[in-house]
């Protein structure tokens, strides 16, 4: 018997908004090149995720995993704060 790794997506991002119970919008940047012009750009996408012990303030950086449908926009749960907001 092997023990599979866990294949679920961990994204890094910082939290825009707590206002719902429980939950987090974190906002995801990543720069993408250009395919013709090869300059770089910013591209963004939000993500819902639970945040069981509403510890999330905004701007804090946090990490978030992939995970079974919660609600209709919830697919990601908070794993770990990585920087407090200040």
């Amino acid at each position: 018997m092997t023990e599979q790794k866990s294949r679920k997506k961990i994204l890094q991002g910082k939290v825009v908004s707590n206002k719902t119970d429980k939950t987090i919008t974190v906002m995801w940047e990543r720069q993408i090149q250009h395919p013709l012009y090869k300059k770089y750009y910013k591209q963004s996408k939000r993500f819902m995720a639970h945040d069981e012990k509403n510890e999330c303030t905004e701007g804090d950086f946090v990490r978030i995993s992939e995970t079974r449908p919660l609600s209709k926009r919830k697919r990601w749960e908070l794993v770990e704060i990585v920087r407090k907001a200040k």
